[in-house]
């Protein structure tokens, strides 16, 4: 059986960023990378918004730069996951996918959300080509186009109104007759004169190929049962996200939507020794920026509580 100082579940910008910090603490962490090395940015073709990136890098780029720093401070990148996990006494045992099982003293959970899709072929095949999750992180491209977004409720409002100041239009597609977010929000949507509410609407196919991307979107009124077709540059999703918990069995104390509570500004979850980092407990913001810096406060957290224990 192995022991470890420091376990961390999860790689992207959070679980990268905490393996940089507790490598350098000396701490020899082990970090498990998950089904999707280098999480959600490896499908992302181009980020421009990280600092210390003037011309923009690929997510792959990006997140193999993270990778090789958080190594050379000595974190033990690994790929695969984490099935299982016991958080009831400290020490922790985990054991991974391949049977193997571990002692840590800390656990830093860093598996972030994924992303809630409609289920289309089209849309697998056209994401990163115009297929988006994450409007404040792709609508510059789309400046000055007409895009689409799906959703009624809050997020993806708050996603319309963004992008309707970069965009020329945007379509929202709603599949009732009636917005479900706040009536806040519902005003700032129609009360927008770019933002064109397309209701009882939902998404049959996205038009593109490879090379032009996402062309347009065919759509059903599930009250008549017409198809029509809008021309659109970008498509945004924008029905929720799940975050990556399952596997923790109700063993951390979560919110109402299955995100890991932490004590902020600090990232202890109501576990003592457990931290959190990213996505997995960051229903608001879901950006790499905010999730490296939180993935750096996980480490000193975890620095700080061993040094005390």
């Amino acid at each position: 059986m192995e022991t470890t100082r420091c376990l961390i579940i999860g790689s992207g910008p959070a679980g990268y960023t905490a393996g940089i910090y507790t490598g350098r603490a000396d701490l020899k962490p082990i970090l498990y990378t998950g089904m999707q090395p280098g999480g959600q940015l490896t499908i992302t073709t181009e980020i421009e918004n990280f600092p210390g990136y003037p011309n923009g890098i690929g997510g792959t780029e990006m997140m193999d730069d993270l990778r090789r720093q958080a190594e050379r401070f000595g974190t033990e990148v690994r790929q695969g996951t984490i099935d299982r996990i016991d958080l009831s006494s400290r020490p922790f045992h985990a054991v991974d996918d391949h049977g193997n099982e571990l002692v840590a003293e800390s656990v830093i959970i860093a598996t972030g959300a994924s992303a809630r899709w409609l289920g289309l072929d089209s849309e697998k095949r056209l994401y990163g080509q115009g297929v988006s999750a994450c409007a404040t992180c792709d609508g510059f491209f789309y400046k000055n186009q007409v895009v689409a977004v799906v959703g009624g409720g809050d997020t993806a409002c708050e996603e319309a109104c963004y992008l309707a100041t970069l965009c020329k239009k945007v379509y929202q597609i709603v599949r009732r007759n009636e917005l479900r977010a706040s009536k806040a929000m519902q005003h700032r949507v129609l009360s927008n004169p770019k933002i064109e509410v397309l209701w009882d609407s939902v998404t049959e196919e996205i038009t593109g190929d490879d090379i032009d991307g996402v062309t347009g979107v065919n759509l059903r009124n599930v009250k008549t049962g017409e198809i029509s077709h809008i021309d659109v540059a970008g498509f945004f999703v924008a029905i929720g996200h799940q975050p990556n918990t399952s596997f923790l069995q109700g063993q951390v104390a979560l919110d109402e939507n299955g995100y890991i509570k932490v004590s902020e500004p600090g990232s202890s979850t109501s576990v003592e020794g457990v931290f959190a980092a990213g996505d997995v407990c960051d229903p608001n913001y879901r950006q790499a920026v905010v999730a490296a810096g939180k993935g750096c406060v996980a480490a000193m957290d975890v620095e700080r509580f061993l040094m005390a224990n």
